[in-house]
């Protein structure tokens, strides 16, 4: 071992070592610069289809045409054609009744409103058989194709042709009879008129037929049989037909098109009417660059360029269609409620608005992630985005990830928002048990307890969901840090409110709804938030009164009211018989069926509490329940006026005494010396 490593120590390497070189620098070229660069890309590949185009017209090599060939080919093609075309037809005819018996039956139950269901199965199932007929027509085509070609090549390609395009033209009109369903109106998927749907039927049947045998079958024979150059001649005459008619269906029923389209968006749920309106306004933009696209297309690769756009648009529509129903269940769904039984309400008044709100909102995302899923698949479809690698390589991947995580991080703090928010408003309820509701000071707190809650979750939601799609958020924690040690100290006022008002409840100094006296102002307690309390005057006016700002008050609600009430009497009158008169007024009030149940024990007799030159003063005193002490001493003066004067008890009047006046004085006439004015 020991001679091993001295030989490797003394051996050079083969090889230097690598220098280590940083990477190169990558230019970064501006958003005109790319759209240019991708813009010249998709111009020199156009010039070159051109060219292409253009040497298969003007330099193809010319075959000399053999009749005799062309006849024998021709002779077996029509016997296959007529043979398939035959068989489809009696096949189809034979299925007519099947199909509407299944459209009457579909057509009585929904009627019946026994399952919604029961037609959409039948349309889809109409469509299977439709397909399934399909199937077994291309078997026996094929086998008459394997059988009838005369061990000739060239008769077996031809054949190979119009299989392949009758297969695919014939699946494009099943998909159009899906849609129109002209000779069965009970399978109609749509509020179509007969008349309309026949219409429409036959002329993008006839236009699907000239597209495709045109494509894939005339042309192909003509390049083999005849001519390149007579072919790519014949594909330009036949797809500029083909659009022109196109262009002309499309602009002459624009606006009976679009009208429909208004009336189907008027009689279809809310959020199908948006895209229906949407659609009815470049529906036929959309539809002229449709067949522009494949003119240009069919222009360059004839062959394939009709697969594509089949295969395309029969994805789109399968798109369109799956997407629509899986929003139209969602729509249905946003639409219902949760009920729950009357004993969980009552325990919990607000978690069946929660819990609907939360179902709405998250059926309303998941329908518009639907939408965004079926964009992005019709421009994958399309060849316009590629979809599935994007999803599994691209940042598709990560994109799904965090939407997942943030679908978690949402539903755990609603779960927890819920059920915190629900165990408070238990609190804040009566139960089947009568038990009562809590009291003003509990509702306060709770409901501040509640709202802080809110504000904590809220705020921990939005930071974690900020972090995953990569905010960093440690700038904004500390920002957040240093915006709270400024206000703590530009707001110590602020801070003082929230303390007191705390303080203040956990004391059950008020309530909504007492009655208090805070320094000059006396009112109604209306509103109690963290900061403030409104009181409202009985002019009217509302005041709004900080916590900190409140030294003492004086509440009216705490317990009990009292009555305290001072009568003045003439002071030559019966004190006696003032007094009698007085409780004969109390003994009255005592007997009053609505003041009696407002006043607490018993009436306290006070006697004489006061004298003057003029008057004495007798006092009575009541407890009253909280509040109610303006009615009783109400009643009190009613009651004692009625009395003192059955009594003929006065009140004290203001006397005047004359006295004579001095020897040597004035007389008694005389005024005054008039003050001097200046």
């Amino acid at each position: 071992m020991i001679a091993q490593l001295r030989e490797a120590s003394t051996t050079p390497p083969t090889e230097p070592a690598p220098a280590l070189a940083p990477p190169a620098a990558k230019d970064e070229k501006t958003v005109l610069e790319n759209v240019t660069t991708v813009t010249r890309q998709y111009g020199d590949a156009f010039a070159t289809r051109f060219a292409q185009l253009y040497r298969n017209i003007t330099d193809a090599p010319h075959k000399p045409f053999n009749s005799q060939t062309f006849t024998n080919a021709l002779t077996h093609f029509l016997f296959l054609a007529v043979a398939v075309f035959g068989f489809y037809s009696v096949i189809r005819l034979c299925a007519l009744p099947l199909y509407r018996k299944m459209g009457l039956w579909a057509r009585k139950k929904n009627r019946e409103r026994s399952n919604w269901l029961q037609l959409p199965a039948m349309i889809v199932g109409a469509f299977i058989i439709d397909l399934l007929l399909l199937a077994l027509t291309l078997f026996i085509g094929q086998m008459l194709s394997d059988n009838f070609h005369a061990g000739s090549r060239t008769i077996a390609f031809q054949q190979s042709l119009f299989l392949n395009a009758f297969a695919l033209i014939e699946f494009f009109k099943a998909i159009l009879r899906l849609i129109f369903c002209p000779n069965v109106p009970e399978l109609r998927p749509f509020a179509i008129q007969d008349a309309t749907a026949r219409y429409w039927n036959r002329r993008m049947s006839s236009l699907s037929s000239l597209i495709g045998y045109g494509l894939i079958v005339a042309v192909p024979i003509i390049s083999n049989q005849v001519n390149v150059q007579v072919g790519a001649m014949a594909n330009v005459a036949i797809m500029l037909c083909i659009t022109i008619w196109a262009l002309y269906l499309i602009f002459k029923n624009k606006a009976e098109i679009t009208q429909h389209l208004l009336s189907l968006a008027e009689r279809s749920l809310a959020f199908f009417s948006l895209f229906i309106r949407a659609f009815a306004l470049v529906w036929h933009w959309l539809a002229s660059a449709y067949f522009i696209v494949l003119f240009f297309f069919s222009l360059f690769d004839p062959g394939n360029s009709l697969k594509f756009m089949m295969g395309a648009t029969v994805r789109s529509l399968a798109i369109i269609g799956i997407a629509a129903f899986i929003s139209g269940i969602f729509t249905r769904w946003i639409a219902k409620t949760i009920t729950l039984s009357p004993h969980t309400q009552r325990n919990y008044p607000e978690l069946q608005k929660r819990l609907n709100g939360w179902l709405s909102s998250a059926l309303k995302v998941a329908r518009f992630l639907t939408v965004c899923v079926a964009v992005m698949l019709l421009l994958n479809a399309w060849g316009l985005f590629d979809f599935w690698h994007w999803l599994h390589y691209g940042a598709g991947e990560k994109m799904v990830d965090i939407l997942i995580r943030i679908a978690l991080i949402l539903f755990f703090s609603a779960v927890g928002w819920t059920i915190l928010a629900s165990l408070i408003e238990n609190r804040l309820a009566s139960d089947i048990h009568g038990r009562p509701l809590p009291s003003a000071r509990t509702r306060t707190l709770l409901t501040l307890f509640r709202n802080a809650l809110a504000v904590i979750i809220s705020t921990i939601t939005i930071m974690i969901v900020l972090s995953e799609i990569g905010v960093n958020i440690a700038p904004l924690l500390a920002g957040a840090g240093a915006l709270g040690l400024a206000i703590s100290f530009g707001s110590q006022t602020l801070v003082k409110d929230i303390i007191t008002g705390v303080f203040i409840q956990f004391e059950n100094g008020m309530n909504t709804g007492d009655l208090v006296t805070i320094g000059p102002l006396t009112g109604t307690v209306e509103r109690m938030s963290i900061r403030s309390v409104g009181v409202r005057q009985d002019t009217g006016a509302y005041h709004i009164i900080p916590w900190s700002s409140i030294t003492t008050f004086a509440n009216f609600v705490r317990g009990i009211g009292s009555v305290v009430a001072n009568y003045d009497v003439d002071r030559h009158e019966d004190a006696d018989k003032a007094n009698q008169a007085l409780k004969d007024a109390v003994t009255a009030l005592m007997e009053t069926e609505d003041i009696r149940g407002l006043i607490i024990g018993e009436p306290t007799f006070a006697g004489i509490v006061g004298l003057t030159n003029t008057a004495f003063t007798l006092r009575v005193s009541f407890t009253t329940l909280p509040l109610k002490q303006w009615t009783v001493r109400f009643a009190l003066d009613s009651q004692v006026k009625k009395h003192f004067d059955l009594a003929n008890v006065r009140a004290p009047v203001q006397t005047y005494q004359v006295l004579p006046a001095p020897a040597g004085g004035p007389p008694p006439d005389s005024l005054p010396p008039r003050e001097p004015t200046i």
